[in-house]
């Protein structure tokens, strides 16, 4: 054999062994929830900020049903479709047999229980950014909602986005655990940057994406196409958005805007979730939504 495939081989071999290693999944360290215990009654308000149910609830569940995980919901992207998977507590075909530190390395990190990448479909990279007992509080709640028996669906992706390895390369590239809004903030902008930032992950819809499907941060907030080709998704820095404070407020309270416009599409959702929280939250939002760079 001449040298020149022995060293394509070589060059192969190593490019390979490295791209194996860097793209590993990464969990949180052992010692992560040390000293937590999770409170299901404060677990609930977790859960209504961070949006669970209103991806995770079956396709048009109304009232109680949407407190059952059972997933179902498609979500159309650039990628192809992602399915969301039962998170409700049943064992067998939910995330019942998960421990805390299980739907930690899922949610913060993207990795399953068995050492699989999770897809970016789940905003992991925003629940990053929340506080252990958050997500302790919200585990322990997770674990009082009725279970469901049905078994999740599969994505519908394409090569090469349905090799889940290729997603560790993804995160290396994407990955971005910081808060985006920096400074010296009032107490109630940093509250509402938790929020935002963090719990309901609002940059995972109204702020662009590069090429690969991550945020471009140096546009936080300043709108994007709608992955479902319908549209786009508004602009919300002060540069578009010129509610004052009390406006949005309002408009996180009962779905109108200031010209009695309501609200549409999955953005209902959202309303429903914020207008749960406590007063001073929304006012948080609203807060630090006057703090983000104006965005053209």
């Amino acid at each position: 054999m001449s040298r020149l495939p022995l060293f394509v081989l070589a060059a192969a071999l190593i490019g390979g062994a490295i791209f194996w290693r860097v793209t590993m999944p990464e969990t949180l360290p052992a010692e992560h929830f040390a000293g937590v215990t999770g409170d299901a009654a404060r677990g609930e308000a977790i859960f209504t900020a961070t949006g669970c149910a209103s991806c995770h609830m079956a396709p048009g569940a109304k009232g109680e049903a949407q407190r059952v995980l059972a997933g179902g919901q498609r979500f159309a992207s650039d990628f192809g479709t992602f399915v969301a998977p039962n998170i409700s507590p049943d064992p067998t075909h939910g995330i019942g047999g998960w421990s805390l530190m299980d739907l930690a390395n899922a949610m913060q990190r993207g990795v399953t229980p068995d050492g699989q990448h999770l897809y970016p479909a789940l905003p992991y990279w925003s629940y990053a950014r929340m506080q252990p007992q958050d997500v302790a509080d919200l585990y322990a709640y997770i674990q009082t909602l009725p279970p469901s028996d049905v078994a999740s669906l599969p994505h519908d992706l394409g090569f090469p986005f349905n090799i889940r390895r290729v997603v560790g390369g993804w995160k290396v590239l994407n990955r971005d655990r910081d808060f985006v809004v920096q400074g010296d903030l009032t107490a109630a902008e940093a509250r509402g940057r938790y929020i935002a930032e963090a719990m309901a992950h609002c940059g995972e819809c109204h702020t662009p994406r590069n090429s690969l499907g991550g945020l471009d941060t140096s546009r936080w907030l300043a709108g994007a196409p709608n992955p479902s080709g319908q549209g786009d998704i508004p602009n919300i820095t002060p540069a578009k958005l010129t509610w004052s404070e009390a406006e949005i407020v309002e408009y996180l309270t009962s779905g109108f805007t200031p010209d009695y416009d309501s609200v549409g599409g999955h953005m209902v959702h959202v309303v429903e979730n914020m207008a749960k929280l406590a007063d001073s939250d929304r006012a948080a939002v609203a807060a630090y939504l006057k703090r983000v760079a104006r965005a053209e």
